[in-house]
């Protein structure tokens, strides 16, 4: 009786651990394993910063209140924005030899020159630099256009809108 008793105390924690992670924030917004074990990577402060309203889409208004949403980030107030400033902090538990994940799209866009910081006369010209970025010209950037699931190996995600993007290739871990 105690050897049921405790295998079904393992499996109710198996399950609400398992159910936890699931119910973390849409499109691997946030830290931990996405389904199939994939890492999600935790939210870029950029894009915190630049979608005010946080319903993960950057409409007309963020777009042309960018420059004053990025300066916000410049948490040494030097006019540029480095990668400790735009990017998030390495996970305490990152092993040291991790190879860092390419740029997500927003970030390429922004930074111009690719010299990867984004100076202030990428800081001004955020609002045209965000919008070649709107694929389907509809003024407003969803999350697979500034950040695209595939970006970060995930499969099959919903997107914030509710559609869906299965990805069939192997992850970009």
């Amino acid at each position: 009786m105690r050897t049921t008793l405790a295998m079904l105390a393992l499996g109710v924690s198996a399950l609400a651990v398992n159910a936890q992670d699931a119910g973390g924030p849409p499109d691997g917004q946030g830290q931990g394993r996405g389904p199939g074990g994939h890492h999600r990577p935790p939210p870029l402060p950029l894009v915190q910063a630049i979608d005010a309203n946080h319903d993960g889409v950057i409409d007309a208004d963020e777009m042309a209140n960018a420059a004053a949403a990025l300066k916000t980030l410049d948490k040494n107030s030097d006019g540029k924005l480095t990668a400790d400033e735009i990017f998030p902090a390495r996970p305490a538990d990152a092993p040291a030899d991790a190879p860092k994940p390419p740029a997500p799209p927003i970030v390429k866009a922004l930074d111009a020159n690719n010299d990867g910081v984004i100076d202030a006369d990428e800081i001004a010209n955020a609002s045209a630099a965000l919008k070649t970025l709107d694929k389907n010209s509809d003024g407003q950037l969803s999350r697979d256009e500034f950040c695209p699931p595939a970006h970060f190996g995930m499969r099959g995600q919903h997107r914030h809108d509710g559609a869906e993007n299965p990805q069939d290739g192997p992850s970009a871990e």
